[in-house]
């Protein structure tokens, strides 16, 4: 727990910040209080990302599964604001040291603390499986060694099982070292890559060192598939059920039932001396209000005071249908049967999920998770017109990180300058190679796929928001030759091949993502000539996709939104 800065806010919505608790690629973690005096865990989304719809998809989504799964072994989402800057979810405030920190501090864990440990996941596992939901990034720096039990945080990528992948062409979820085999090769993800990273976690906890070694991301990777989990020195059949559950082969690793089973333990983790002193003796106690922040030298002299204690949540309500109920039994710490409740989700409505950064593109059908508003309609044109015109100047552009690792999944930044500045709430995009194979790259064809997944529901179709596409390679191109000028390589400043118009909300209430094949579905149109997109192979490089939000005629467009590919 660290003091807020100068530049941190007094509050967020109606709750007052008092310490930081942490930072991650997305943002800044808080501790706040409410006006009513809960502590909450406030994660806000950095600034400077609140204009990528990849990461504002990824937040969003984090926001669902956490309301969506209810769990012990999770903290419950309390409130969020989703809708517009800054954005941020607030969920209950867990006392207790990260996995990570214990071990560093404190180093391994005695083998019965550890197979208490492992039971203890294995059942939250199966609980949050149990809601169709998998993590996809279990470490140990997501696990909090509460005093009432292991929690699991951070489901930034966790995924339903109707969702597809938030996109970035070849982008494998999760952390290297804990990322099972078949999510590096092939993108598999399921509760199979769950058990491994469970496997690895405790490895990890058992050993005090990198299940899979250090190094290189990449040399990580590649032990992680090739090589076996590191369990030297740990007692036998501790070992062996690790192994088991970091087995290369998903069908070879048990279920975490038969985790629970395996471990065979007769007491419960919180009982464990071991646990309970590192839950107390590691973790400083909160402050639970203003003064005691303050007197503590965690917030600044200068700091505004917060808002009145006026207090309306932001969560959308609840559908109350719950069209299912099902019962799954899992053999429970003490070998007692525990059931599990899994309540049905709300029908209809909204979309899978779905976003704009993950390794891959297929229609989704609707999850069934309650929705939440997006903007309907925006001043869409009555009637598309049958292209847009290649008339202006484009600088927007993409390129593929400068970072090894990043770049090696497909990972990009997009340089947006001038457009629309409105992209609609919840609008999502994917681009990725259409062979299906995961690729890092684009080869032949690219599947471009978007969606408005939280359009609002309402008795009548919401007013048509059109949208085309500008597709464009990194070089100007000879129309002669359909190749880059052979005397100079120039910068492309046009809009490139674009898509016919087409309606975001022609699938407002399935959710499935509109496709479109890149050179297939793209033409280029200027000053009443067509000329039929180019093959990928003939400009390799960067390429760059503009969502274009079309208002009237030809000329009337403006960009809302950016990604794109490399091509080799």
């Amino acid at each position: 727990m660290d003091a807020l800065k100068p530049r941190d806010p007094a509050h967020i919505g109606t709750y007052a910040l008092l310490a930081r608790l942490g930072a991650g690629g997305m943002g800044m973690v808080y501790l706040g209080r409410s006006p009513g005096g809960r502590l909450v865990a406030l994660k806000v989304i950095k600034d400077e990302i609140t204009d990528h719809p990849e990461a504002l998809a990824r937040f969003r989504r984090e926001a669902e599964t956490v309301r969506a799964v209810r769990s012990a072994y999770t903290a419950n989402l309390i409130d969020a604001s989703l809708a517009a800057p800054p954005y941020w979810l607030a969920t209950e405030y867990v006392s207790g040291p990260t996995l990570s920190r214990a071990v560093a501090d404190r180093g391994p864990f005695p083998a019965d603390t550890c197979r208490k440990l492992f039971a203890a996941l294995a059942e939250g596992l199966a609980s949050v499986h149990a809601y169709g939901v998998t993590h996809r990034d279990l470490k140990p720096q997501n696990v909090i060694l509460a005093p009432q039990g292991p929690q699991l945080i951070d489901f930034g990528i966790a995924r339903a099982a109707a969702d597809t992948a938030l996109t970035q062409p070849g982008l494998a979820p999760g952390t290297p070292g804990y990322t099972a085999p078949e999510v590096l090769l092939r993108n598999e993800v399921g509760d199979p890559a769950d058990v491994f990273a469970l496997g690895a976690t405790i490895a990890f906890a058992a050993t005090g060192r990198a299940p899979f070694g250090g190094g290189p991301l990449d040399a990580v990777s590649y032990r992680a598939v090739h090589e076996a989990v590191d369990v030297a020195g740990v007692e036998p059949s501790l070992a062996a059920l690790i192994l088991a559950c970091a087995a290369k082969d998903p069908a070879e690793r048990p279920t975490p039932a038969e985790v629970i089973v395996r471990c065979a333990v007769t007491s419960a983790l919180v009982e464990d001396p071991y646990y309970q002193a590192l839950t107390t003796g590691l973790t400083e106690p909160p402050p639970h209000d203003l003064p005691t922040a303050t007197a503590a030298g965690l917030i600044p002299a200068n700091h505004a005071p917060p808002p009145p204690p006026s207090y309306t949540p932001t969560l959308a309500p609840r559908s109350r249908r719950t069209p299912w109920l099902v019962t799954v039994a899992v053999a429970a710490v003490l070998g007692v049967t525990v059931a599990v409740l899994l309540r049905g989700l709300p029908e209809g409505g909204d979309g899978g999920g779905a976003g704009a950064s993950g390794p891959s593109v297929q229609p989704g059908k609707p999850s069934g998770r309650t929705s939440s508003t997006a903007p309907a309609g925006s001043g869409g044109a009555a009637q598309p017109p049958p292209y847009i015109e290649n008339n202006r100047v484009s600088r927007d552009y993409w390129t593929l990180s400068k970072d090894p690792v990043t770049a090696s999944h497909g990972i990009g930044e997009c340089h947006t300058i001038g457009g629309e500045g409105n992209t609609p709430a919840e609008f999502q995009t994917a681009v990725e190679d259409s062979g299906g194979q995961g690729l890092p790259h684009v080869t032949k064809k690219a599947k471009i796929a978007m969606r408005m997944k939280y359009a609002e529901l309402k008795n009548t179709r919401p007013e048509p928001y059109y949208i085309s596409v500008g597709v464009k390679p990194p070089h100007e191109i000879d129309p002669d030759t359909g190749k880059p000028f052979v005397d100079l390589k120039m910068e492309n400043k046009s809009i490139g091949y674009t898509s016919k118009p087409v309606d975001i909300y022609k699938n407002w209430k399935s959710g499935e993502f509109i496709e479109l094949t890149y050179p297939d579905d793209f033409t280029s149109h200027f000053e009443g000539k067509s000329d039929n997109a180019i093959p990928v192979a003939n400009d390799p490089g960067d390429w760059t996709v503009v969502f274009y939000h079309v208002k009237g005629g030809p000329t009337d467009y403006a960009s809302i939104a950016c990604s794109g590919f490399r091509v080799k």
